[in-house]
């Protein structure tokens, strides 16, 4: 029950209001200290679920005090002796509540304090009369009542809350397989149009490359003849034969991204890889002002990968953070740490730079081809990057708030298993996660 609930006037206290008010048209009616303790049971009842809603620890306590207490006043003014009241059932307030809010132990110690205070009335009464042996028994049966009511009613809670929790964890289990059933629904979807895409590159690649060939020998041959003669028609030329082998490294990008991968698989260190991609970055961008913090783990085993892909998806990754850090200080952070992941035991290889982020409106497609924050680029180097992790069987997770810098977190199995098709996860609601 939650605290709104707890504190919410209901039916329910409605009856209990109905049921008290018969108990005060029934003998002794003119007591008035009767019924003032009935009043303040129904009063009480009304206000507990807003005593326990706003003391959750101790509001309990304070609950089985307060009705204990007033259970006892109540038999004090319904009988010659107080111990023979016919109203002694009202105990079974504070065991109840005993039983609902503590566990089996709580129950019984709760029940026990009240079985003290109902027979505390009997040296009130030994004092007036003498009690009978069939009078003993009866106290002795009505407290065990008192101790099978609370139990039965613990048990009862106690099975109820188990029960929820089940239904709660198979709740959150059928919500997370949903949730997984549309990721992987919308990454067949996905699969589809990428296959027709690379297909379709693959093809128009293979016939622009030709006349490309054509283009550049011709331009090049131009350039010789001109050399001399005419330096401005040569240079043009030259701009010819330089555009055209621009336009060849695009080409050969669409392949690169359409072409299934051969990998190439080796025993390597991770930390010899990022090290190469650091040295690499630092001779791309020698005026960079970035500091470059490492982060390495000790002992990380070595795992088997194709070390030239490796390489080339970690040099994309920081080249692009030496990108986005142009033109101010930056820092970049490389990490790396042993992680398991669906009973798979790899390598996980963070890289954060301190830039401005990946914009929110890309980050969801930041891994589809022709998806780029640059103004020059094409967008295939993160398609690639993604693809090369999922040819090792691997993830791929970017984590960025606008200003904050870009996180990518990448996990490398220890070993590929070539027979598993690569899986793909859309992108989650912080992060873009394929996997």
């Amino acid at each position: 029950m939650t605290d709104a609930e707890r504190s919410r006037f209901d039916w329910i206290d409605l009856l209990w209001l109905v049921f008290l008010a018969g108990l005060a048209l029934l003998p002794p009616v003119n007591e008035i200290h009767k019924q003032l303790v009935l009043l303040a049971i129904g009063v009480y009842q009304v206000l507990e679920g807003r005593l326990i809603a706003r003391f959750p620890t101790r509001g309990p306590v304070y609950s089985i005090l307060v009705k204990t207490a007033l259970a006892t006043l109540l038999l004090e003014h319904t009988g010659d002796a107080g111990i023979n009241s016919a109203y002694y059932p009202i105990y079974y307030l504070p065991v109840v509540t005993a039983a609902i809010n503590f566990g089996a132990i709580g129950t019984i110690l709760w029940t026990l304090g009240i079985s003290l205070a109902y027979c505390s009335l009997l040296i009130l009464a030994l004092q007036e009369y003498e009690v009978l042996p069939s009078g003993y028994l009866e106290l002795a049966i009505r407290i065990l009542f008192f101790f099978l009511a609370g139990m039965l009613v613990n048990r009862f809670v106690v099975e109820s809350k188990k029960q929820t929790q089940r239904y709660q964890l198979l709740s959150e289990q059928l919500a997370q397989t949903n949730r997984e059933l549309q990721r992987v629904q919308a990454d067949a979807r996905r699969a589809e149009r990428l296959a027709a895409l690379g297909q379709m590159s693959a093809g128009l690649a293979h016939e622009i490359r030709n006349p490309l060939g054509v283009i550049k020998g011709s331009a090049e041959m131009l350039e010789k003849k001109l050399q001399g003669a005419n330096p401005l028609e040569s240079e043009l030329a030259g701009y010819i034969s330089s555009e055209v082998n621009r336009l060849n490294g695009l080409v050969t990008r669409f392949l690169d991204f359409a072409r299934p991968s051969q990998l190439e698989l080796s025993p390597l260190r991770i930390e010899n890889v990022l090290e190469r991609a650091l040295e690499a970055a630092h001779a791309r961008y020698p005026a960079a002002a970035v500091s470059v913090e490492r982060a390495y783990a000790k002992n990380l085993p070595a795992i088997l990968a194709d070390e030239q892909l490796c390489e080339q998806v970690f040099a994309n990754l920081i080249f692009n953070a030496y990108e986005g850090m142009e033109g101010f200080p930056g820092k970049l952070r490389v990490a790396t740490s042993a992680e398991s992941r669906d009973g798979r035991t790899g390598l996980r290889v963070e890289i954060e730079d301190s830039g401005p982020g990946v914009p929110a409106e890309l980050r969801e497609q930041i891994f589809n081809p022709f998806v780029t924050s640059k103004k020059t680029g094409v967008g295939l180097g993160l398609s690639i990057v993604a693809k090369i992790v999922d040819d090792h069987r691997g993830a791929i997770q970017l984590i960025s708030e606008t200003g904050q810098g870009a996180f990518f977190r990448v996990f490398l199995p220890a070993t590929p298993a070539q027979e598993i098709a690569p899986r793909h996860f859309g992108p989650e609601d912080a992060a873009t996660d394929r996997r």
